[in-house]
């Protein structure tokens, strides 16, 4: 048995809307499980197999990128950089979930090809964890031709995503909607492509297309690069169950618009991050601090909150088994505290004011995989491994 032990923690953010901040010191984890958590005192820590002193740090759920277009391993042709993934690691993702492997050169686009590098990308990302991070990849773009065979044959054999629709040579609404319908029945998540091309074959997808193909996250909602008009946004949150996805790699004054509107209409729990990356503007390894920080601060939410936005949301909206402090789920997360000089009481009001925190450790399944940020600002306080 695998036990870890986190002891002197000094506040644990839970990833939950609801009740975003829990009261404890400690928090155990068995066999990469969370097991238990509250005062140190009451909790059965004997025979810890790994121990952590967080020094008064806060404990936080890993952070997850609801948005990444990964090709192979940690390497991007789209800007030829090696370790893009362990970079992020070190921002504090330690889940990442792909809206298609659509940087690979050479993808191809017929439908037998396109499945078969769909499943490959989902095999190989299962098979090696770059740096221990969770990659939730193999995410098809679908194309004209594709029957409901297609998509049964891709679930059974493991693709639980879909590629932005919009990318490829499917436009239409009525078509879109069909070949998400079938994906649904076969338990593949769906997301589209929102606001003005990105890449060449990409086009623009308008409220109108994205509401009648109804897909489970409206990728981009602030545009990926190019938003689409402030009442088209405020319509989509509107009329839309799906999950609001608001990117780094998008319009910075349209997600803050995207935010107080789902406030507005008591939809915060619609709200997800990702980073779009990597992309024409490059890898974002702090992209989802950036944007907890950003939103926080611009869009008036208190930084317990926006934090659930960069985890516990999107664990919920996606279905993961991370990204809450919820015994059983696994055992990730991210140990951080205010950076130091920067201004605030805390961590949480320094994020509050906009500024980033440093990450001091990352942990996934119960294991160790970083710690001091090579990335973020120095933190006031690092937490240490003990055993």
């Amino acid at each position: 048995m695998e036990k870890l032990v986190i002891r002197n923690i000094g506040q644990i953010l839970s990833g939950k809307l609801e009740e975003p901040i829990f009261d404890g010191d400690c928090l155990v984890a068995i066999d990469g499980r969370i097991a238990d958590w509250g005062a140190e005192a009451d909790l059965d820590c004997e025979g810890a197999t790994t121990q952590v002193d967080a020094h008064g740090v806060t404990l936080a759920p890993g952070l997850i990128d609801s948005h990444i277009h990964p090709v192979v391993g940690d390497y991007t042709p789209r800007q030829q950089q090696l370790h893009w993934i362990d970079s992020t690691l070190h921002g504090g993702v330690t889940t990442l979930i792909s809206a298609g492997e659509v940087h690979m050169p050479g993808r191809p686009k017929d439908i037998v090809g396109l499945k078969a590098m769909a499943i490959a990308a989902q095999r190989w990302y299962e098979n090696f964890r770059p740096s221990g991070v969770k990659v939730h990849a193999g995410a098809p773009v679908i194309e004209h031709g594709m029957e409901e065979q297609d998509f049964k044959d891709l679930a059974d054999a493991g693709v639980t995503l879909l590629g932005e629709v919009g990318l490829g040579t499917v436009k239409d609404g009525k078509t879109a909607r069909q070949m998400v319908e079938w994906a649904r029945k076969y338990g593949i998540q769906s997301t589209i492509h929102t606001g003005g091309p990105s890449i060449p074959g990409s086009g623009l997808i308008d409220a109108d297309m994205v509401i009648e193909t109804g897909t489970d996250v409206i990728g981009h909602i602030n545009g990926g690069h190019s938003a689409l008009p402030d009442d088209q946004i405020v319509c989509l949150c509107e009329s839309c169950t799906s999950a609001f996805e608001i990117v780094h790699n998008g319009n910075e004054r349209s997600a803050v618009l995207a935010l107080n509107t789902a406030r507005e209409l008591d939809k915060l729990d619609q709200v997800i991050l990702g980073t779009d990356g990597p992309a024409g503007s490059g890898v974002q390894p702090l992209g989802i601090l950036r944007m907890i920080a950003m939103l926080s601060a611009f869009g008036n939410v208190p930084a317990e909150i926006a934090f659930c936005f960069g985890n516990g949301n999107t664990a919920r909206q996606r279905s993961l088994d991370t990204g809450l402090i919820e015994k059983g789920m696994a055992a990730d997360f991210v140990l951080l505290d205010q950076a130091q000089h920067a201004p605030g009481k805390s961590m949480l009001d320094s994020v509050a004011l906009g500024n980033l925190p440093g990450v001091g450790m990352t942990i996934i399944d119960g294991i160790v995989r970083s710690e001091r940020s090579r990335n973020t600002p120095p933190a006031q306080r690092l937490p240490e491994k003990l055993s």
